[in-house]
């Protein structure tokens, strides 16, 4: 089964690192344009050069912070190529860690505004695009915290649970323009964003990094943590024509780590 994006545009928000990074790499490599989006214009440019140019594609970067809902706004209603997108992406680093009921209301709103506000004022942006088009491919890099919440993670979890009902509403809604919308919940994965949490970890706990990377890779069935590239590869699945019918799911790759169905 050969995977032919070409002449697809895709977006991806926090694209510039990590788990984002992989999925433009690799929607590229399957043909499509990427538009890469997040704060910092020197990790940008530099996955803009590792992206796949075979089929004459064009790529692009546009550095914003995606908390700042004003300017996330201008800046991507003024994006020289708004006519030209088929797929978005939806993908932001988590709030900091630290329990739910001790967390500040600003904590809260911030992290609402980076990941759920931010998504609706894209998706307002995109719509009217895809729906001529009738094709689009919504899809939210949330984590298995819809599934089962993680200790020390408070307001993520929250968060990601809004992310996960607000998309699967969105996929009822926007079926019918041949447009899907779907989930995809990370596990623990190698990135800059782990190697946070684990540290964070060991620090309060007063025991080694190693130690409780171990214990977190002994609480996943298959035994290691995910490259990005796992991840990716599901999302450009899902970008294609063999995934037309899969709507309104979250699909958890976590090595069999969550526990529920």
């Amino acid at each position: 089964m050969e995977i032919n994006l070409k002449n697809k545009t895709a977006w991806v928000f926090g694209g510039s690192k990590g788990i984002g990074r992989a999925i433009a790499i690799q929607l590229s490599r399957s043909g499509a344009n990427i538009l890469l989006v997040s704060r910092n214009k020197t990790d940008l440019i530099k996955t803009k050069d590792e992206l796949c140019v075979k089929h004459n594609q064009d790529h692009d970067f546009i550095s914003v912070d995606m908390s700042n809902i004003v300017l996330l706004t201008k800046t991507i209603k003024n994006y020289i190529n708004l006519n030209s997108v088929d797929i978005v992406v939806n993908n932001s680093g988590g709030p900091a860690g630290g329990p739910a009921h001790t967390a500040e209301a600003d904590e809260y709103l911030s992290a609402f505004n980076q990941h759920v506000l931010s998504a609706q004022i894209i998706n307002q942006i995109v719509l009217p695009i895809m729906k001529r088009k009738q094709f689009g491919r919504i899809i939210n890099i949330i984590s298995t915290s819809v599934k089962q919440p993680i200790e020390g993670l408070g307001v993520s979890n929250t968060v990601r649970g809004a992310m996960a009902s607000w998309s699967k509403t969105l996929s009822v809604e926007l079926g019918q323009f041949g447009i899907t919308v779907n989930n995809i919940l990370p596990g623990a994965t190698k990135t800059d964003r782990l190697i946070q949490l684990i540290q964070s970890k060991a620090n309060k706990n007063g025991v080694s990094s190693e130690l409780v990377a171990e214990t977190m890779r002994k609480n996943i069935p298959i035994g290691r943590f995910a490259e990005p590239n796992e991840i990716a590869y599901t999302v450009v699945f899902l970008c294609s024509g063999f995934a037309s019918y899969i709507n309104g799911v979250n699909i958890p790759i976590d090595g069999g780590r969550t526990k529920s169905l």
